[in-house]
């Protein structure tokens, strides 16, 4: 199975027209939050318009697979706290999305939301113990935030990542977490778009500018997975002798 993982679109549209273009060479495709801007001159009311009608698009060409971000955020939760309230607009048109649990090829996937509080936290702790019931397999996490502490939430001079995460990593020790939200982590000394905190490995494609996003390809079936940038190709072998989270490049 080829996999494709992107976060922190933006709103860039060229971005999503590449999507489009490659969407049939992968079995699924992961957007990992952040699609909307809330830096852009767009009204959101307006970008969300046109976002949803690319990921409809998208849905209809691979499988995909969507959660939300800190600037997904559109409405508030009955605890006041800022929730994406059009993830179900998502659901309705078939595309899993904040969550969602499912199996694809064996795997266990859950779709967390961004939570800005307390009650949304609790909730996606109470997703994941559900989750863990259903486990026989590997198990995947689309979570838009990286674990704090780790090179994949390095902006270059601290950590911007989610200490609930780390917290859940410990406690369920995932196969696999799928996420954005530092966009320099990849970029910066110190920083990667790899890690692995025990037997877990994270994965943060990072953001980049120009048409084609920096994007990570899974090949589940070489247990590989390739970042590809404009600072060039790298590589991990996730299963194996040679398997660690230290990046090789690839040479072409």
């Amino acid at each position: 199975m080829k996999v494709l993982l992107c976060a922190d679109l933006h709103y860039t549209l060229k971005q999503f027209d590449w999507l489009h273009a490659v969407a049939p060479e992968f079995d699924v495709i992961v957007l990992a939050g952040d699609h909307l801007d809330i830096a852009s001159t767009v009204p959101l009311t307006g970008q969300l318009v046109v976002v949803l009608n690319h990921l409809k698009r998208l849905q209809t060409q691979t499988r995909l697979l969507v959660s939300s971000g800190n600037h997904d955020l559109t409405g508030r939760n009955e605890a006041g706290e800022k929730v994406a309230r059009w993830m179900p607009q998502l659901r309705r048109a078939g595309i899993s999305c904040d969550g969602e649990q499912l199996e694809i090829d064996g795997s266990l996937i859950s779709i967390c939301p961004w939570w800005d509080g307390p009650s949304a936290r609790d909730e996606v702790g109470a997703q994941l113990e559900r989750d863990a019931q259903h486990r026989t397999g590997r198990w995947i996490w689309v979570y838009h935030a990286p674990p704090s502490g780790s090179p994949t939430s390095w902006a270059g001079k601290q950590h911007f990542g989610d200490d609930a995460l780390v917290e859940w990593i410990g406690r369920y020790s995932p196969d696999l977490v799928l996420c954005g939200h530092i966009h320099q982590s990849p970029f910066r000394t110190g920083g990667s778009w790899v890690d692995r905190i025990g037997t877990t490995w994270v994965f943060n494609a990072g953001k980049q500018i120009g048409p084609v996003p920096c994007h990570i390809v899974f090949d589940t079936d070489e247990g590989s997975a390739t970042w590809h940038s404009l600072a060039g190709t790298e590589i991990v072998d996730m299963v194996g002798p040679n398997a660690t989270a230290t990046p090789r490049e690839l040479l072409y």
